[in-house]
């Protein structure tokens, strides 16, 4: 694909967002407001006990719950949310 595309070929969305050029772009998120989780190997010791408190509690909480119910509230990471949740 040529650097340069006129104006007459801008075929797919792409090749016009290329013409348009940055001004013209949906605003981004900025960088400060992205929260990212640690890893695993990541977190200090007592972090990775409550880790493993949270995920024990969860399935606790999850084996309990008839299928339609668990397909509700399966995608809560926090042990304290789904129950809230529920």
């Amino acid at each position: 694909m040529d650097s340069i595309i006129s104006l007459g070929q801008k075929n797919t969305l792409a090749e016009y967002m290329i013409l348009s050029g940055a001004d013209n772009r949906p605003p981004m998120l900025d960088k400060d407001l992205v929260i990212r989780t640690k890893k695993y190997v990541e977190l200090s010791a007592a972090e990775k006990v409550q880790a493993d408190c949270d995920m024990k509690a969860t399935n606790i909480i999850l084996q309990g719950f008839p299928t339609d119910i668990y397909s509700l509230v399966n995608h809560h990471r926090v042990a304290k949310d789904l129950w809230e949740r529920v």
